[in-house]
């Protein structure tokens, strides 16, 4: 027969009711966070700003002098040419990939701001952008916009193992000295 070592004593029993005799039940006062709310509130904010940049940053009315000999190449000036050929030649490797299949143009924008601002806080300084060919809607407007971001050191169509004719990879400009 076991016994069982959870039990008390009426001596500890008797004690323990002594001791704890004059206290009173705690009320529990709950705080409860709605966050549905608050997560549709910061998803509106974020949705807003994002709708605030692409304005800012991409017209539709700029279009910029881009050769048009089939192969889209651009480097922002002051940049060093060779970046492009780097492009090109596959030496840069993609560390984000934004696929913007069946968006829209304002769609295409925001993303593209969201794809900027997570090279940029992740540090991240080559990305691929697949704009499909389609329509040629956003095969034309996407490096429309992206000549008009500051950031955007470079871009050239990707070599066929990233996209080919539709894609495109872009240097994106890091802070010199990054805090971390």
């Amino acid at each position: 027969m076991q016994s069982n070592d959870n039990t008390l004593t009426p001596d500890d029993s008797d004690l323990f009711r002594d001791m704890f005799s004059g206290t009173n039940k705690l009320q529990q006062d709950k705080v409860v966070f709605k966050r549905n709310a608050l997560q549709k509130k910061h998803k509106l904010e974020e949705e807003e700003k994002k709708k605030r940049l692409a304005e800012f940053y991409f017209s539709d009315e700029y279009v910029p002098n881009l050769e048009n000999n089939g192969t889209i190449s651009y480097v922002q000036e002051g940049q060093d040419s060779y970046l492009a050929k780097q492009l090109r030649r596959g030496d840069f490797y993609p560390e984000l990939v934004l696929d913007l299949h069946g968006l829209n143009k304002e769609q295409a924008k925001k993303e593209l701001i969201a794809l900027i601002s997570e090279c940029k806080r992740q540090h991240y300084r080559c990305a691929c952008i697949v704009h499909g060919i389609g329509e040629f809607v956003l095969k034309q407007k996407i490096p429309h916009y992206l000549v008009q971001h500051p950031d955007i050191l470079a871009m050239h169509q990707a070599p066929l193992e990233f996209g080919g004719k539709g894609a495109l990879l872009v240097v994106i400009n890091q802070p010199a000295n990054p805090k971390f």
